[in-house]
């Protein structure tokens, strides 16, 4: 049996070859009429490629495709998606884990053999091949099934988009699909970003004209994640223009939903039940003395879109410490362990929008638009935020600009938005790193370092293409 994989997943590990092994029987067993009997030993784990070039097969490869999103986002079986590192490298997350991969993302001091990166990076390069392998498939096999064709496009699109938002300039998006390896070049967040707005595009065509409801939900949630790819490359008016509510209702969700029997969120897992993660605030250590400047204070706040509190314990007075038997526990109630996470919505559409007002510099038209969430706001997760008071419009572009930021960072918290949208304060709002990331004392000792993004893992470096070189190009914002 060969096993093949890159970063972007097995190639043919699902469908590698069986290997049989044929064995002679011994003189006695053939006395007793078994002759020219064999014994044979097949793995049960392996598929032979042949069994999945069927309608079967290409329904189980379309279901497979969507579990793995499901894993690169709210439902990971390890430490977690690139939406809770995202969080912990911006200021939605604190670390109280005893894994230094945790505390170096924390303090935005990231190595390139963080272990824990190198996943999530996997995990999002197995979502674009186990799409591109099941589009294959379907279009074969169940080629009227167009709203599930379209709907592996979105994952592919998202995938891309996520991986552009998260991670350095410096992307390989090899191919993984066929027997041989087409190993990709670098490619910057950009580049990225077209690659995802060209996959949400083929998935649009699919179902730009659906009257039915699955062909519905998958043409809105096609159109906010070209909508957000638009915006990682500063064209907030062409997004805007996608996700009218006309096109997109606010009421939408496209989400991923989690059993006893088949994980949980991993939102609540890690958090919650591990207490590995703290939810950041703008005062750290348990004392409450170490001031990080320009992280926002998601406890201190008592926002009703992000519900924290410290962890008491049965005693009713001590603070219970996290997994690292140090730190105070800070958990949110947005998240249950089954509780189904948006990975887009008409949320996400509504402050696409907002941006777009924002960036034609028509500050009342974005109020208008934030004040209507704050008005009526949508449920977060488990939690239906209380109506909140109208917020006062801005006096300059600069503080339009502030508020919006962190009107969104509330309306998403930990949905995978954060990392990215610090980035864009730099790359697209002329803002320094030191003006937007967490900055000052760090609560585990030293400083805050300078990292801005999540790098390409080391383990990219035997893409050949690379020739041993990182595969970061640079590590701007």
């Amino acid at each position: 049996m060969t096993n093949i994989f890159t970063m972007g997943g097995r190639l043919r590990g699902a469908v590698a070859a069986v290997a049989v092994i044929v064995l002679p029987l011994v003189g006695g067993l053939a006395a007793c009429g078994t002759e020219d009997s064999l014994l044979e030993a097949t793995d049960p784990d392996i598929i032979d490629p042949t069994a999945l070039n069927t309608i079967e097969g290409a329904q189980a490869l379309y279901f497979g495709a969507l579990g793995r999103l499901r894993q690169a986002t709210g439902g990971s079986n390890g430490e977690g998606s690139s939406w809770l590192f995202g969080g912990l490298l911006a200021d939605e997350w604190s670390t109280s884990s005893t894994f230094v991969q945790n505390d170096e993302t924390d303090q935005r001091s990231i190595q390139t053999n963080n272990s824990t990166v190198e996943g999530m990076f996997r995990d999002l390069a197995r979502v674009r091949t186990s799409s591109t392998q099941a589009i294959v498939s379907m279009k074969e096999f169940r080629p009227t099934e167009v709203a599930r064709i379209a709907e592996l496009y979105f994952a592919r699109a998202f995938a891309e988009m996520q991986m552009a938002n998260d991670f350095c300039n410096g992307i390989p998006l090899s191919n993984g699909t066929s027997e041989e390896i087409e190993y990709d070049s670098p490619r910057t967040g950009a580049d990225v970003y077209g690659v995802s707005i060209a996959s949400a595009d083929s998935g649009l065509a699919l179902v730009a004209s659906a009257t039915d409801a699955d062909g519905i939900k998958i043409r809105r949630a096609l159109l906010v994640t070209k909508a957000r790819a638009l915006v990682g490359l500063n064209r907030q008016a062409d997004a805007a223009a996608l996700v009218p509510a006309s096109a997109v209702p606010t009421s939408f969700s496209y989400e991923v939903t989690f059993a006893v029997t088949s994980g949980s969120n991993i939102l609540w897992s890690q958090p919650n039940s591990s207490l590995r993660y703290a939810v950041g605030d703008s005062v750290e250590g348990n004392a409450r003395n170490l001031f990080v400047r320009n992280a926002i204070p998601f406890v201190s706040a008592k926002d009703p879109r992000v519900p924290a509190r410290y962890v008491i314990a049965s005693n009713g007075r001590d603070t219970t410490k996290s997994q690292d038997g140090k730190t105070f526990a800070r958990t949110t109630s947005i998240w249950a362990r089954l509780t189904p996470v948006a990975v887009v919505s008409g949320l996400d559409a509504r402050l696409i929008e907002a941006e777009g007002r924002l960036k034609a510099n028509d500050t009342p038209g974005m109020m208008t638009i934030l004040n209507a969430l704050r008005t009526t706001p949508p449920k977060l997760g488990e939690v239906q935020p209380t109506a909140m008071a109208a917020l006062a419009t801005p006096a300059t572009q600069r503080s339009a600009e502030d508020l919006y930021f962190r009107e969104k960072a509330f309306w998403t918290y930990s949905r995978g938005h954060r990392l990215g949208d610090l980035r864009r304060l730099i790359r697209q709002y002329g803002r320094t790193q030191d003006q937007v990331f967490p900055v000052g004392e760090h609560y585990r000792g030293g400083n805050y370092g300078t990292d801005v993004n999540l790098p390409v893992p080391q383990a990219e470096e035997n893409n050949p293409v690379l020739d041993s070189r990182p595969a970061c190009i640079d590590r701007k914002a």
